[in-house]
């Protein structure tokens, strides 16, 4: 059965705001500039220095949306750039399994500057106006440009919600927002504690597919980590738990991976999660120190 909600989240996306931020961030300040990362195309030249700095400052789009998920259902998901550039197309998997609508804008001057914050703004205003039971609207940029379309949606009453690389946000905006959360610290995000490797220090990336049942414990858990986020209460609902991870995940189904129930799920990742059945209120939360 469909989840109701009283809440409507729309999710917009400044794409080259986020993916330069997270470059320079990884990197050095300016460096997605100085090393002509919008014209470098990694398809051809794998193995470059400047390859192996995109993959090492590859933005996880599924955190930024599991995220905003928490607030409630996602109705709009939208992502503003200009999709012929390489590096932005490189994202084409991430976005297509996550449903994102991509709005195409080409450069309209020599500078490069794509108007990205003045089209997302008028955007979100229109939907606002078209779309009455929005009731969050999460920018995810760290431009002081929006600090004026924030006002705005809290003028007309919604809750706003910001999301941002740490070091190339606007203080402003954060302020502007009902809440703001740094890219780095969403739930699925490893800490930055050591500098990248250097080319000769790096190995080459095998990363293999995960297994449903992987897939589905890393969901699992995700979710039980944004439902503490959310609440500050360790215990958690397993209505909720498993609402939120419909929300990030639309395809999970525990009887697909061949248990009968929801909570027969849980308890066969009781080395992840404890299961309170001692009311009828189930709850779970996660275990301080899994095996």
């Amino acid at each position: 059965m469909a989840e109701q909600s009283d809440t409507r989240v729309g999710v917009y996306i400044d794409f080259d705001n986020i993916v330069i931020s997270r470059y320079d961030q990884r990197h050095r300040r300016g460096d997605f500039h100085r090393d002509n990362v919008r014209t470098f195309d990694p398809r051809n030249e794998a193995g470059s220095e400047v390859a192996r700095k995109l993959e090492d400052a590859t933005v996880d789009l599924g955190a930024i949306l599991d995220y905003a998920s928490s607030f409630g259902p996602i109705a709009v998901n939208r992502a503003y750039a200009d999709w012929s550039v390489p590096v932005n197309a490189s994202y084409q998997k991430q976005l297509i399994d996550r449903a994102v609508d991509l709005v195409q804008l080409f450069p309209a001057v020599r500078s490069m500057k794509n108007g990205a914050d003045i089209r997302l703004s008028i955007d979100v205003v229109e939907d606002l106006f078209r779309l009455d039971d929005l009731t969050h609207v999460v920018i995810v940029a760290g431009d002081s440009d929006y600090i004026a379309l924030a006002q705005r949606c809290k003028v007309l009453g919604r809750y706003v919600v910001g999301i941002g690389v740490a070091g190339a946000t606007s203080g402003a905006l954060a302020s502007a927002c009902d809440e703001f959360a740094d890219y780095d610290a969403l739930p699925g995000i490893e800490a930055v504690t050591a500098p990248s490797p250097t080319p000769t220090e790096q190995k080459p990336s095998r990363r293999r597919a995960k297994s449903p049942q992987d897939a589905a414990a890393d969901l699992l858990v995700r979710a039980l980590q944004l439902g503490e986020s959310k609440t500050d209460d360790e215990w958690q609902p397993s209505g909720s738990v498993k609402n939120q991870m419909l929300r990030m995940d639309p395809a999970f189904q525990e009887r697909a991976l061949g248990f009968s129930s929801f909570s027969s799920f849980i308890k066969s990742h009781d080395a992840l999660v404890e299961l309170d059945e001692s009311t009828s209120a189930r709850r779970m939360r996660l275990r301080k120190n899994p095996n």
